[in-house]
């Protein structure tokens, strides 16, 4: 029985109907204590007492199935043993000094730059936000031009600068300054398109404003994460690398939820044979431990001393984490695992979706980045469906978690070690709850 990660192969097993007591207990002090700006408390009210694998344990000793991790995370899954014990092992050493070099470095720099199509260069930064930062900076930089465009319902962080750059709305309504000095094009959402020909009027649209406009960098993520898990259609990004490459602009991919083998490659630009100028990576690269860092061609590695600092850049403990999730990724075999199960749970989800939902839907996705968008027969986002569906799953003893433009997507993203059995189980919950919640929405 195939079980890479530890999991709980029993899972889900609801003792307690969530949240139980000792949650609702922890759920209080937390809310008395910390921001009222948290978020995912209320979704999820539990309080967890352990994680194994692809597998959560609450307080009251419910056990969940983990299609979450930890927002695309821990992609090799829960305290991964392989994982552990890199980290046991470095941490007997050193957690923290600055960037002088050291065995963990470079190995880790090594192993990064083998899994890039592109003689690389790499800077390291704090998080996803800051690597965004970074990147704008070294585009900016080495073009001398100012300008970056941008994509519709794009997420690339929060931060003052970075949210000039994230379209998506509800991200940009608490902050009403920062970086303007970019362009935004619709990007290729071909379930709500407005163009007949999706991808050729937007790339055409880029060409445009990329040819009349000092644009230093195109920004895009290679599938949209917080947008809704959208997928464009194929020639999306050679289009783009050819028109940065014609007004000599710099193609920065965000790869910050897309990458580290999420699609069933290794970067999700690979699906195109493209070769990017900068790629952002964070999130799973790190495996919860906090590492991210910005890869850029060596031709554009013309930064002056302190162009870019930062206390905790390339922690010792995520670059030991980092190289051990690489090697594992390649001796596992899991991004053919990822596009084999990947493409089953789509075909499933397509197929559940038909059989019970009456509404209009779509199902996309590469690998196990799926999205399942919810509409009622006219096409209008069925957000509060999809709202009942996260608590109705968790109950059930699935994590599950929505994203979208009107939070109407629910979106897969299991450690991409997941027991086969568990992924078929989730599956059958994710049908028997929706099959109970229709007849509240229809």
């Amino acid at each position: 029985m195939e079980n890479l990660d530890g999991s709980i192969l029993e899972a889900p097993k609801i003792v307690v109907p969530p949240p139980g007591p000792k949650s609702k207990e922890i759920l209080k002090m937390q809310e008395e204590m910390e921001t009222s700006a948290l978020n995912y408390p209320k979704y999820f009210e539990i309080a967890i007492k352990e994680a194994k694998g692809s597998t959560i344990i609450d307080v009251d000793d419910n056990v969940y199935i983990d299609w979450f991790a930890g927002v695309a995370v821990v992609n090799l899954g829960h305290r991964n043993p392989e994982i552990v014990k890199a980290l046991k092992d470095q941490i007997e050493k050193y957690w923290h000094f600055v960037e002088v070099p050291s065995e963990v470095r470079v190995n880790f720099l090594k192993a990064l730059r083998e899994t890039l199509n592109f003689d690389s260069k790499i800077l390291f930064t704090t998080t996803g936000a800051d690597a965004v930062e970074a990147a704008i900076k070294i585009a900016r930089w080495n073009t001398g031009k100012r300008l970056i465009l941008a994509f519709d319902n794009a997420y690339h962080g929060i931060t003052a600068g970075t949210l000039g750059f994230t379209t998506y709305p509800p991200a940009k309504k608490f902050q009403p300054y920062y970086d303007n000095n970019v362009i935004t094009i619709p990007y290729p959402y071909e379930y709500r398109c407005p163009f007949k020909d999706c991808l050729n009027e937007i790339l055409s649209l880029v060409e445009h404003e990329v040819r009349t406009h000092d644009v230093a960098g195109i920004l895009v993520e290679p599938v949209q994460g917080e947008g809704g898990y959208i997928v464009p259609p194929k020639g999306f990004l050679k289009g783009l690398r050819e028109i940065a490459d014609k007004y000599g602009s710099l193609l920065i991919v965000d790869e910050i939820q897309s990458g580290v083998g999420r699609t069933g490659k290794m970067w999700a630009y690979e699906w195109e044979g493209i070769v990017p100028d900068l790629v952002t990576i964070a999130k799973g690269i790190g495996e919860g431990i906090p590492l991210s860092l910005v890869a850029y061609k060596r031709d554009l590695d013309k930064l002056p001393q302190a162009f870019h600092l930062g206390t905790y850049r390339g922690n010792p403990l995520g670059l030991a984490v980092g190289k051990a999730t690489i090697e594992y990724i390649k001796s596992h075999g899991i991004l053919e695992r990822v596009v084999s199960l990947g493409d089953y749970a789509k075909k499933k989800f397509n197929e559940i979706m038909e059989d019970n939902y009456k509404g209009s839907f779509d199902v996309r996705g590469l690998g196990f980045m799926i999205g399942v968008e919810f509409s009622d027969a006219k096409k209008n986002p069925a957000s509060d469906f999809v709202k009942g569906m996260i608590k109705g799953l968790l109950r059930n003893g699935v994590i599950m978690y929505k994203a979208g433009l009107y939070n109407n997507v629910l979106r897969f993203m299991a450690p991409l070690t997941i027991p086969k059995e568990l992924l078929y189980r989730g599956l059958e919950v994710f049908e028997e709850v929706l099959k109970r919640s229709v007849f509240s929405f229809q």
